[in-house]
């Protein structure tokens, strides 16, 4: 009897949990979108539109593969489904060109839309609501120059019961608080800028700090985190495992070029972040950005890159145990990065020191290779081609188990399942 009135009391708290959500869910009310002046449009107001959504980073989530800019469309596969990023030109009947002021500040500090329909938290906006109402205002102003692109649109993808919008209500009440950026009167305005640029504008917790079972940011900002099949490294001030030992000048690099030498080289999501975001930033805000995460609480969390091979004696057992691996890099991948992981052709090419080596995981590794990639930096540019079509999963795996055994010092064990589905991120 005990046992069965244990259950009977398990049971009952989880419904009366069920019902006091489903009520708040019900009742809680819609924040009505603020009363604003209307913005006048003028050249030194769209001008700093212009870097904010830059700033921001908008085009890359807002553009699909080959389509127009802002237009929307662009997939992004998460945990519950799948999110089409919305058209944000100033269509009026398909993106935003009926939006008010105010409705635009509410969907980027409560994330509702124009007819009150919750957002998903795929759009970072519990970090734009830390932004300024002049920037926000100023985003809004540019995308309303840009031209109006009529789309159709796609219906997110999403499984039950995360396809109801109305439970984000829910998710707002437990993660959704931030509220404007404040500055710290005991810090430098150059630190201010960088954690405004960090925390607010660049949104940069929402790829590098881990999420909860609840997709909620967890309490270890920018410890690093795995989204859409890549890993988003640590980003604090821990020398190992972090950019600790990076100095400004590093940093400052990294973020225009996508490459700091002895560093690493930016790739997949992050290149996107360089390219569409970082790199046109100007070199006051760029150091803001590295003055600021240098303080960052350090957190010992992610790989940590190695910077010398192993001894002979380990790298003969590695070549027994990888032995197609080791064929397919020497005939594809040596005359490049070379076996002593220095680079043969240029710097941005050795693989010591790169933490996508010296994670177990290896997903960095492995979208590399299938995908390739490009910098641009002052010795010159250097491009490695994509393998998506020239290897098998199985023959990639064993590649990247070789990379990460001889580079990284990890015994690795990926198959063609983890390739195969990187190949559908």
């Amino acid at each position: 009897m005990s046992g069965g009135r244990a259950i009977w009391t398990t049971v009952s708290v989880i419904a009366i949990a069920a019902i006091v959500i489903f009520m708040i869910i019900l009742l809680w009310p819609t924040p009505a979108a603020p009363q604003v002046g209307a913005v006048t449009p003028t050249a030194e107001v769209i001008a700093r539109g212009a870097y904010m959504t830059a700033a921001a980073d908008c085009i890359a989530c807002h553009t699909a593969e080959g389509g127009k800019p802002f237009a929307g469309g662009r997939a992004f596969k998460l945990p519950f489904g799948t999110i089409y990023a919305p058209n944000i030109t100033p269509d009026p009947d398909t993106g935003i060109g009926q939006w008010s002021d105010g409705e635009f500040l509410r969907a980027m500090r409560k994330g509702i839309g124009r007819h009150d329909e919750q957002l998903y938290p795929a759009f970072p906006y519990t970090s734009y609501a830390k932004m300024t109402d002049e920037d926000t205002l100023a985003i809004k102003a540019y995308l309303f120059t840009q031209p109006p692109v009529h789309t159709t649109g796609t219906e997110n993808d999403l499984r039950f019961p995360f396809d109801q919008r109305r439970l984000v209500r829910f998710w707002n009440i437990l993660f959704a608080h931030e509220e404007p950026f404040r500055p710290d009167s005991t810090q430098t305005p150059v630190w201010n800028r960088g954690a405004y640029l960090v925390t607010a504008v660049g949104h940069c917790g929402e790829c590098h700090t881990p999420r909860n079972l609840l997709y909620g940011l967890s309490g270890k900002a920018l410890a690093g985190e795995t989204m859409q099949g890549w890993t988003a490294w640590n980003i604090t001030a821990d020398p190992d495992h972090g950019i600790g030992k990076w100095s400004v000048e590093d940093l400052m690099v990294y973020m225009r070029d996508g490459y700091a030498p002895g560093r690493g080289v930016a790739s997949g999501p992050m290149k996107e972040a360089v390219d569409y975001s970082l790199s046109r930033l100007t070199d006051a805000d760029r150091r803001a950005i590295a003055v600021y995460l240098r303080t960052v609480d350090p957190v010992q969390s992610g790989p940590v890159p190695r910077t010398q091979l192993a001894a002979q004696a380990d790298l003969a057992n590695e070549g027994e145990e990888n032995a197609l691996g080791m064929r397919i890099f020497e005939g594809a991948c040596a005359s490049c990065h070379g076996f002593d992981g220095e680079g043969m052709q240029t710097p941005a090419a050795a693989l010591l020191g790169r933490r996508s080596v010296a994670d177990p995981a290896g997903l960095n590794v492995v979208q590399t290779v299938l995908s390739g990639g490009s910098v641009r930096a002052p010795h010159g540019h250097a491009f490695m081609p994509s393998f998506h079509a020239a290897y098998s999963d199985e023959e990639i795996a064993a590649t990247s188990n070789f990379v990460l055994s001889h580079f990284g010092g990890q015994r690795a064990s990926l198959d063609a399942q983890v390739v195969a589905k990187a190949r559908q991120q």
